[in-house]
């Protein structure tokens, strides 16, 4: 007990600091565990880093550091007089804010508790006494508590209807001679009579788009926009006297209209008479948000009792607001046996590496922390209760850093995620001496045969996810979605189908297109020393420990827009894919010469086709890239290199000149020290700087998207030094993990909605002879896992087949 509180903490007072606006305070989670305020013990924070630590670790903290002034939050839950119910429906299109989507249940309540700890005797004293505690001591205090948390700082809130002023309001030119009626409107190119739009330029009306699901409108008011160029248009049904629904065509968006009364008048439209008789856009989309419930019936084994389980290895995660795509990749890449060793056998080593640091932002601390919290099934619980499940917001936070879409509160591709994690763990394995991407890393051997030579070139490349095509056109139920749309037309006096049948591809087929061979059009053969056509074929040079298959199903519509196919892909629990292994060069087969690098005319960028790529909303060095290495094909085809690129590093970057690289005497020698000091040999440092003119930023992710191409070329000019090793790594980047190809699945995930940024993705994952199905932090024992409806299957090697 201490008698004199103030004399006590005097010594201790230079080893407290006051909390600028700019510090991250780290009051909500534990850097190395997941204890939080709520914990049976509480949450250390130490005064002078403000990071935060459970009991656990609180003093491995200590002893590394010496800190000794800790601020512990401590909240109890306050009991419960009844159970309140949110029966109010939402009216915005957000989360976590007043009118938007809430949860059903009022939350716990909790009292805080706050008290100053001094390690390393734990002597506790309560902020309450604030007369017994040093001015400069409680002022620290005081300013942490108020200080928004980490987590808060991070947090971006999702307004899904907040809108920009369009820049066509002010200068939006109206022609003369149309009025519109109050009501009784119809689309002037065919009869519907809902989902309409008025150009505010001329004043046409015309129906809106058509939705995914065959629903909506005809796309005439779309088409209207491109013949004319007429930029905004004012949904019909919901203007009132607060506004109205506007879009712009030009902007791609929902805008605000500052004139929207006076360019309604020009018509005749008076704002202030108008009723509202249509839903508006943020109604629509809040329906198709709601519905998500009746679509999870589907995956959730309509009808089914799903029984609650728990223990290691069955901890759900958190969704903190669109990051179910989050806690599905994390869940599926947690249970890969060797991704799980790698990490929890070096948990100690890493941990006492960084706790003296910045554990916080160590990339390999936190994927020691989620994947131990996962395995323990410490904070699981037998009915998923709200004490339930892991938050994983630190891991979020750096993981997404500086990137500009992960960073973010949007929902996000699961495909484009997985791919962004494997490589910060390819990156960050170097400092621990493990590559644990390695078991999905296989190689793909690459045939193009000149198509009047006949002369063949084989090259090699490598790859983490085998991308499937899915050809609707070999769809077995072809004409049940043909009948389906006679009947939407009112053409069929039959009606079959009350709703659209879902399209159903058979995976043979999906397999198949992968497979065959593709015509190259516009190939410059060095054998003939012309442009030719060429067959192009692909096959597995080596097969992985475990095979991702992403099934592709966001496609781009002939409009450009992005939609996604209502498909049902019947993949199968094993695979046997050892019929597509390469066999390299064969008798009889010429190699195409090696000189058309040299003699390859060079490609003059078309700019009105940059141009129009840019429209859709593209970066231009994108463009510039997908016009040029396509040779000019056309929009199509450079459409098609940029959905396959977009998430390449260097997507946005400005492509080098390939007739101008930078010489070695151009090379800053800082430079290449600089991404040597990273794990890299003299000779990926020079050939990254070579290849993006001496920037070293982009030279290092060069370096990560090119590591097979750098080790199989030959030395740089002037370099003596060339190497197949990755420094910190104990193994060859081309040694792959190779085996039979036979494969039995053992994790899918699925996504439900129309788009990628929007609906919910959630995870089956099977353990021990049972499938597991992974809804954020319910987590339940499936019975039909629906296995046919997934986005990105996992298969691991058979065991009996291993070699």
């Amino acid at each position: 007990m201490v008698e004199d509180i103030g004399e006590f903490l005097v010594p201790y007072l230079p080893e407290v600091k006051l909390p600028r606006s700019n510090d991250r305070i780290y009051k909500d989670e534990c850097c190395l565990g997941f204890d939080t305020p709520k914990s049976d013990k509480g949450l250390y924070m130490c005064m002078r880093t403000f990071k935060s630590f459970g009991h656990e670790f609180v003093m491995q903290y200590h002893q590394a550091t010496g800190n000794r002034v800790f601020l512990k939050f401590k909240k109890n839950p306050i009991p419960k007089t009844e159970t309140e119910k949110d029966t109010q429906a939402p009216t915005k299109l957000a989360i976590g804010v007043e009118g938007g989507f809430q949860g059903t249940e009022k939350e716990q309540e909790y009292s805080e508790e706050h008290t100053i700890v001094i390690l390393p005797d734990f002597i506790e004293i309560s902020t309450s006494n604030i007369e017994s505690i040093p001015f400069h001591l409680l002022n620290c205090v005081e300013a942490v508590i108020r200080h928004d948390s980490a987590e808060q700082q991070a947090l971006v809130s999702w307004e899904g209807d907040v809108r920009q002023v369009s820049r066509h309001s002010e200068t939006l030119k109206q022609l003369d001679g149309v009025k519109i009626p109050p009501s009784g409107w119809k689309c002037t190119n065919c009869d519907l009579t809902a989902n309409l739009w008025a150009n505010l330029t001329d004043g046409t009306i015309l129906c809106g788009r058509r939705h995914y699901d065959g629903s909506g409108g005809n796309d005439h008011a779309l088409e209207h926009y491109r013949k004319t160029g007429y930029p905004l248009a004012v949904k019909l049904g919901t203007i009132t006297a607060g506004g109205a629904d506007v879009y712009s065509y030009d902007e791609d968006d929902m805008v605000i209209d500052s004139k929207l009364a006076e360019h309604l008048a020009h018509f005749g439209i008076n704002m202030m008479n108008m009723e509202k008789s249509d839903k508006t856009m943020t109604e629509l989309q809040i329906d198709i948000n709601q519905k998500l419930g009746s679509e999870w019936i589907i995956l959730q084994e309509s009808g089914k009792e799903l029984t609650p389980v728990h223990g290691a290895y069955l901890t759900g995660l958190i969704n903190m607001g669109n990051t179910c795509y989050l806690n599905t990749v994390v869940q599926v890449l947690c249970s890969i046996e060797e991704l799980s060793n790698a990490y929890l056998s070096q948990r100690e080593s890493i941990y006492k590496a960084s706790i003296g640091n910045d554990p916080a932002s160590d990339f390999n601390t936190q994927m020691a922390k989620i994947f131990w919290g996962l395995s323990t099934g410490l904070h699981s619980s037998p009915n998923n209760n709200e004490e339930s499940g892991i938050k994983p917001s630190m891991f979020k936070q750096l993981v997404g850093k500086d990137h500009v879409e992960f960073s973010s509160g949007r929902q996000q591709d699961a495909q484009e995620y997985l791919l962004h994690v494997l490589s910060l763990m390819e990156k960050h394995g170097r400092k621990i001496a493990i590559n644990p991407t390695n078991v999905f890393k296989f190689g793909v051997e690459e045939r193009l045969e000149c198509g009047q030579s006949k002369m063949v070139r084989y090259s090699a490349k490598s790859e983490y996810i085998m991308e499937l095509n899915i050809p609707t056109e070999a769809a077995t139920n072809l004409e049940d979605l043909k009948q389906y749309e006679l009947e939407q037309k009112g053409n069929n006096n039959e009606v079959k189908f009350t709703e659209k049948p879902r399209m159903r591809v058979p995976y043979s087929a999906c397999l198949e297109s992968y497979f065959k061979p593709e015509v190259v059009e516009g190939f410059y053969s060095p054998a003939v020393k012309e442009k030719t056509t060429a067959l192009k074929s692909s096959r597995f040079s080596s097969f992985p420990n475990v095979l991702v298959v992403h099934l592709k199903k966001f496609t781009l519509g002939d409009d450009w827009v992005p939609k996604k196919l209502d498909v049902d892909v019947d993949m199968p629990d094993f695979l046997d894919l050892e019929k597509f292994r390469a066999k390299g060069i064969q008798d009889g087969e010429v190699p195409l010469p090696e000189e058309e690098q040299e003699q390859q005319p060079k490609i003059k960028v078309d700019e009105e086709m940059v141009a129009q790529l840019t429209s859709f909303g593209f970066p231009r060095e994108a463009c510039v890239k997908a016009v040029h290495y396509t040779g000019g094909a056309g929009i199509e085809a450079a459409m098609n290199w940029l959905m396959d690129h977009t998430t390449d590093a260097d997507f946005a970057t400005p492509m080098s000149n390939p007739s101008e690289p930078a010489s070695i005497a151009e090379i800053n020698d800082n430079n290449i020290a600089m991404v040597m000091s990273m794990g890299f040999t003299r000779h990926q440092a020079l050939t990254a700087l070579k290849a993006t003119n001496d920037n070293v930023e982009r030279a290092v992710d060069w370096i990560f998207n090119h590591i097979d191409d750098i080790n199989a070329g030959s030395e740089v000019q002037g370099d003596g030094e060339s190497s197949n090793k990755v420094s910190g790594d104990h193994s060859s980047p081309n040694t792959y993990q190779d085996g039979c190809g036979k494969y039995e699945l053992f994790a899918f995930i699925s996504h439900m909605g129309t788009s990628t940024l929007c609906g919910h993705y959630v995870c089956h994952i099977k353990r021990n002879g049972r499938w597991i199905i992974f809804n954020d932090e319910k987590v339940a024992e499936s019975e039909e896992p629906p296995k046919n409806l997934g986005y990105l299957y996992f298969y691991k090697r058979r065991a009996e087949s291993s070699s």
